[in-house]
């Protein structure tokens, strides 16, 4: 059970100020019904900087900033949320934990858990299911057959405590779980280290019980960022790109069109240009800045988030899963 905040302001505070953290501090600090306490981080300098930049205060333990606050971000590696998220859960604050939830399942459900007990909110943070090119697809996509993400990015230390399965995949993981809503059937997956000592390149093939099919692609050895889906359903192809916010649209009845000016020659073959492609219209928004602010609704309204721990551990299990079969892959 949730209960309803009486407050004007939430306060709100964020475990470690990095190179994403820095902006939870910053979005917070800049709501309007957010009063923002402080963080925790161990880095003097780092501490220093957001603190002076914020206004705000550092604070000496977890422990401390959780008996001041209502609402935390969680933005610490990967290996240490269920670490960072219990003794937060025990103070009573309500979290958003970056994706992945949690390394394991285990921690997952030790959380799961203490957030029940706690009656706190969890939402863990996929942020892209935030992104304005998401609402647009919720909206669109009711009968996917086959969907094809590409995630790229380059190489960086930040973020190999895991697999790029579980830094970078895993985004897309919870996209095509959300879209498809079908239990899944199969999982396939290959994937190989370069650089680091977990896996750096990844490929996984998802087959779902509605017969969907899902190709995800991931890598952060590439020269390029890329962050693009591509769904087929029986009326529509689409194409977006998340980080750009834009793509396109073909429907099937234009391409029934075109087929027919073939037929009486108005059309060209081979001439794509005469093919029907229509921009799609997305107001573009930081998802960062929604996702918070969502996070924060939830609080004040005592509702699940969006994007709660139910989603994020079905998203952990799916990755773990993908994760394992590629290191099983490695040994024969």
């Amino acid at each position: 059970m949730l209960f309803k905040s009486k407050k004007e302001k939430i306060v709100c505070g964020v475990i470690g100020v990095g190179s994403l953290g820095q902006h939870h501090a910053r979005i917070y600090a800049s709501m309007k019904n957010v009063e923002f306490a402080g963080i925790f981080e161990t880095s003097d300098a780092r501490a220093k900087e957001i603190c002076e930049k914020h206004n705000c205060r550092r604070f000496a333990t977890i422990e401390e900033l959780g008996e001041v606050c209502d609402a935390v971000s969680v933005v610490v590696p990967t290996d240490r949320h269920a670490e960072v998220a219990l003794p937060l859960l025990a103070k009573g604050c309500h979290l958003l934990i970056e994706k992945p939830i949690c390394a394991s399942l285990e921690e997952a459900e030790k959380v799961l858990a203490a957030a029940q007990a706690a009656h706190c909110i969890v939402q863990v943070g996929h942020i892209e299911h935030f992104n304005p090119v998401m609402s647009f697809l919720e909206k669109e996509i009711d009968r996917p057959g086959y969907i094809t993400t590409e995630r790229l990015a380059p190489y960086q230390t930040r973020g190999t405590e895991v697999g790029v399965v579980l830094d970078l995949m895993i985004h897309d993981i919870g996209i095509v779980l959300a879209l498809v809503k079908s239990p899944i059937e199969k999982i396939d997956s290959v994937g190989m280290n370069v650089l680091s000592k977990t896996e750096d390149i990844a490929n996984a093939r998802i087959q779902f019980q509605n017969g969907c099919v899902a190709n995800l692609s991931a890598s952060r050895m590439s020269l390029k960022k890329n962050r693009e889906i591509r769904i087929f359903q029986d009326n529509a192809y689409l194409s977006l790109d998340f980080m750009n916010q834009k793509g396109h649209l073909v429907k099937k009845s234009d391409l029934i069109a075109y087929g027919l000016k073939l037929k009486v020659g108005l059309a060209k073959p081979g001439d794509v240009s005469s093919i029907p492609v229509d921009d799609i219209p997305i107001e573009k928004g930081e998802p960062l800045a929604i996702e918070l602010a969502s996070f924060i609704e939830s609080v004040t309204k005592a509702k699940q988030p969006k994007v709660g721990a139910a989603l994020g551990k079905s998203a952990l299990e799916v990755a773990i899963t993908i994760t394992e079969q590629i290191r099983a892959n490695k040994k024969q």
